[in-house]
């Protein structure tokens, strides 16, 4: 297999209202199959998720959490407002939105956007991406398909990663549950998360600072076979509920 990866380049500065697909495809030409990766943010400035923190008023909850984290009370209020299940207060929030995905202030952020404002991901992921997926076909006539793309950090090691927090015309995993290995063993647990590893890669190409790459193109990448729970149940999730037990006893990580 032979992967061509290539970044979109020379894309404006997004605001509300612009059309996404259309300035990505006017750039690039695509072909079937290709794999379009988008960065949230830029996707979501142009659904206008966004708000202005000198509009927000904190409530008490919001106050009591800030004041512990050293955040800015407007900002930890617009985390809880997008909050599903508050996992962790300190000393950082970790929270999980409505679609599933859980990430450390809920995913809002205030970087690549103008000060005072504060930017949060599209609450329906999947959905956007399977609307990106259909503007590309009505734009261009091609079969692409499409990642919606975050970036987190992770359990046990230092630094964030890309992941995918939406995605179209693919499975989020690969699953190998039935395969034989080299050897003729029967695998028995293995499931790749291959929407995580290409968003994982795209973001090494977007960069985290001021590259302004928000979208990346897979070429050649294959199909597979697989299915779409990306996202442990929080009853099968163990390390959400150690989590869950140090927030629910107040103690300390």
């Amino acid at each position: 297999m032979s992967i061509e990866v290539i970044p979109v380049e020379n894309l404006p500065i997004f605001h509300k209202g612009d059309d996404l697909a259309e300035s990505i495809a006017s750039g690039f030409e695509f072909s079937d199959g290709d794999i379009i990766c988008i960065a949230s943010s830029v996707y979501s400035k142009t659904k206008g998720c966004i708000r202005q923190l000198d509009e927000i008023v904190p409530g008490e909850k919001a106050a009591e959490i800030a004041g512990i984290c050293g955040e800015d009370p407007r900002f930890i209020q617009a985390v809880l407002d997008t909050t599903e299940d508050l996992i962790l207060d300190r000393p950082f929030v970790l929270s999980q939105l409505k679609c599933g995905h859980v990430g450390v202030r809920a995913g809002v952020d205030n970087s690549n956007v103008e000060d005072g404002t504060i930017i949060y991901l599209p609450p329906e992921p999947m959905e956007s991406a399977e609307e990106m997926r259909e503007r590309f076909k009505e734009i261009t006539g091609k079969d692409v398909r499409v990642i919606i793309t975050d970036t987190c950090g992770r359990s046990f090691r230092r630094g964030q990663t890309g992941v995918a927090i939406g995605w179209a015309g693919m499975t989020a995993i690969q699953d190998f549950r039935g395969d034989c290995d080299l050897f003729g063993r029967v695998l028995e647990i293995t499931e790749e998360a291959v929407v995580d590893e290409i968003a994982a890669f795209a973001n090494f190409i977007m960069g985290e600072s001021d590259r302004g790459v928000p979208a990346v193109v897979f070429r050649n990448c294959g199909s597979w076979k697989g299915h779409d729970e990306l996202y442990f149940r929080p009853e099968e999730d163990i390390t959400r509920k150690a989590l869950k037990r140090c927030y629910m006893a107040g103690d300390d990580l």
